[in-house]
């Protein structure tokens, strides 16, 4: 029976890490060059926790299934990182930013491990900057901020439309300082496929070189995965074609718990779908909110008239657009968090005002932020504020200084400029806030097996906060594990290298040798890909932006009936000991397919509406998300086994510091 010991720090939860990093076992510099750490993903998580722990001397393997660590899909998160550095003077703070994450999780998040984020925020941005990444700055010099969803303060540091990308590029300069040091041995073109655990403790993983096809076994004294989420269940989402769930589900498989599996978030500015020949969708980052106007035709037949090219939305008159957002939420407009936002646009498209000819898109416009701007850059040159012309052109420059290269991306996708006719957008599957279940120290339920980043469940509850997955990778990897780790390895200086001819590292070997080898072998006549696009089709159906227990139900029993049609029609080409990019995709199908029936199941377990689960059956009169805190104030870890019948463990949520109530906007 597993017991769900978070190992919180006693104390005030403002002291909390503090004097928890005083206290905690530590590993001395001379003994830190014996041990050896694994690290799965060089995201920014995984690059700056391979690179600041060998900094301190461990020894450290890192991998990636990328030709660069920089290929990572954390440069796929473009508008910004969060930091309580309040350089606006508008009341921000620690606390506030701890507040407004447990809050924008629907107070389904540990508030530990949420105020030590808070806290270590504004070291990041420090970290960031002596490392060179080139945040926007204001006039004066100073690092410029702007707004995101669910906040009422400007708190989030941004480089233009790329700031994953320019911190990538911070972590895997420090990453590759280590390499070239000798203390990182970096692997590229290699796929973590299992756990392999010596006397009940990770000790090391099973690799697949993609190149080759060699299955390769590599030891050390522990496990840290950092391998991102698992949106890419749903088939169309704004993740990256590779990213998947495979490190983290061998986790599971090997006895880690997984945590809120259902919580997905629905993220609201994405580029509509267009076909059914997509294999990926677009996002389009939250920081457009900050200046774009949401909204949609008040009369259908404008809607039809939009639709059918007769009318383009320029000419719809200002009465005649219902701006929903600033309508529904005044307090917060079209900065509500990404869970509202979404259900708000499916909300007005369920009615059939969508604005595209599947009825599924809603308009973010500029116009309103073109002519503020410009007025206010007209004035400051002692130009005429008046003049519609010098106006919209200075203001247009703005918008480009802030915004240009996701203006261009949407450009090229569409083929409609963007500075002169609103967007389209409509919500779409984007990051997961579930994952491995960790303690305070990110270690999982199996001992020497640490998740960071994204890969882990731990800080942002039922919907994570615009801006706060940067914040958290980064926090994870240059300041958590860094520390954490210790409470383990302080155990072991004793311990010598492990080898990789020990029998549980054959043994692991030959089960994933086995199970590439069934898929191989089942010779059937259905691709890969088209499996995984009707899987993903099921969970966007029945498990969705919205569920009821009647759809879950059947979404399940229609996944079961595929994947069994999987295991007997799937058709992979190629051999094993090859490079195999079909093979590739299978064993993470087969992955997904076990994934996407447990997400189901808890999402069928928690009969309430939170965050980005939202229930039908749970809901106020004006259709907003009715939580249950008497019966599902707790964390749902789930134990997977082969029978298709998982075990729920709960770690209940204590809130001492933040008054439960319910989460409002307006």
């Amino acid at each position: 029976m597993i017991k769900l010991d978070a190992k919180i720090p006693e104390g005030h939860i403002s002291e909390k890490w503090m004097k928890y990093k005083s206290s905690m076992d530590l590993v001395a510099p001379n003994n830190k060059r014996k041990l050896e750490v694994i690290v799965v993903g060089t995201g920014l998580a995984g690059a700056s926790a391979s690179a600041s722990l060998a900094e301190l001397g461990y020894k450290v393997k890192t991998f990636t299934f990328h030709d660069s660590p920089r290929r990572a899909h954390s440069i796929a998160a473009q508008g910004g990182i969060n930091a309580a550095k309040n350089y606006r003077n508008d009341g921000d703070s620690v606390h506030r930013l701890f507040y407004d994450t447990v809050k924008g999780g629907d107070y389904r998040s540990r508030e530990a491990n949420v105020h030590r984020l808070a806290e270590v925020s504004a070291n990041i941005i420090d970290q960031c900057v002596a490392q060179g990444v080139p945040f926007a700055r204001e006039y004066g010099g100073t690092l410029d901020n702007r707004s995101f969803g669910g906040v009422q303060v400007s708190r989030t540091f941004y480089a233009r439309g790329q700031t994953g990308q320019q911190l990538l590029i911070g972590a895997y300069q420090a990453l590759s300082r280590q390499v070239s040091l000798g203390n990182v041995e970096m692997y590229n073109r290699h796929e973590m496929l299992d756990v392999v655990k010596v006397d009940g403790k990770a000790r090391g993983i099973i690799a697949r070189n993609l190149l080759t096809g060699e299955l390769e076994s590599f030891a050390a004294h522990c496990v840290v995965i950092a391998s991102g989420g698992y949106g890419n269940v749903y088939y169309l989402s704004t993740n990256a074609m590779n990213s998947n769930v495979s490190a983290a589900w061998r986790a599971a498989r090997r006895g880690a718990l997984m945590a809120n599996p259902c919580f997905c978030q629905i993220h609201p500015t994405c580029i509509p779908v267009s076909g059914t020949y997509q294999s990926k969708l677009t996002l389009m980052s939250e920081s457009l909110r900050n200046d774009g106007r949401v909204w949609v035709p008040k009369k259908m037949e404008d809607v039809e008239a939009v639709r059918s090219g007769k009318l383009k939305p320029i000419d719809i008159a200002e009465e005649d657009r219902d701006y929903y957002l600033e309508r529904k939420y005044p307090a917060f407009g079209n900065l509500v968090p990404r869970d509202v936002a979404s259900r708000a646009a499916k909300e007005v498209c369920d009615e059939g005002r969508g604005v595209n000819q599947s009825g599924l898109a809603v308009y973010l416009d500029f116009y309103d932020a073109i002519l503020r701007y410009g007025r206010a850059e007209a004035f400051s040159s002692g130009l005429d504020p008046e003049d519609y012309a010098t106006v919209k052109k200075l203001g247009t420059k703005v918008i480009e200084a802030k915004y240009g290269n996701l203006f261009e991306i949407y450009e090229k996708i569409t083929g409609d400029d963007p500075y002169r006719t609103p967007m389209r957008i409509y919500p779409a599957i984007h990051y997961t806030m579930g994952g491995l279940w960790v303690d305070y120290n990110l270690e999982t339920t199996v001992p020497g097996l640490f998740a960071i980043g994204e890969a882990n469940f731990s800080d942002h509850g039922a919907n994570r906060l615009g801006a706060s997955a940067l914040m958290q990778g980064l926090a994870d990897g240059y300041f958590v594990l860094p520390y954490t780790i210790g409470t383990f390895l302080s155990k072991d200086i004793r311990t010598p290298a492990f080898s990789k001819d020990l029998p549980e590292f054959k043994k692991t070997k030959q089960e994933v040798e086995d199970r590439l080898n069934q898929l191989l072998n089942i010779k059937g006549e259905r691709s890969v890909e088209s499996f995984h696009r009707e899987l993903g089709l099921i969970l966007w159906d029945y498990c969705g932006m919205s569920r009821n227990a009647e759809g879950l139900k059947k979404g399940r029993e229609l996944l079961r009936a595929l994947k069994k049609e999987f295991y007997s029609n799937v058709f992979v080409p190629g051999e094993l000991k090859e490079f195999n990019p079909e093979l590739e995709k299978a064993t993470k199908v087969a992955d997904f397919f076990e994934l996407g029936e447990l997400m189901i199941v808890d999402a069928l377990d928690r009969n309430e509406s939170c965050g980005g689960h939202f229930r039908e059956e749970s809901q106020t009169e004006d259709n907003e998300a009715k939580r249950d805190d008497e019966n599902y104030a707790y964390v749902a870890a789930w134990q997977w086994n082969d029978e298709g019948d998982p075990v729920l463990f709960k770690e209940p949520l204590v809130f001492d510091n933040v008054k439960l109530k319910t989460r409002s906007y307006k």
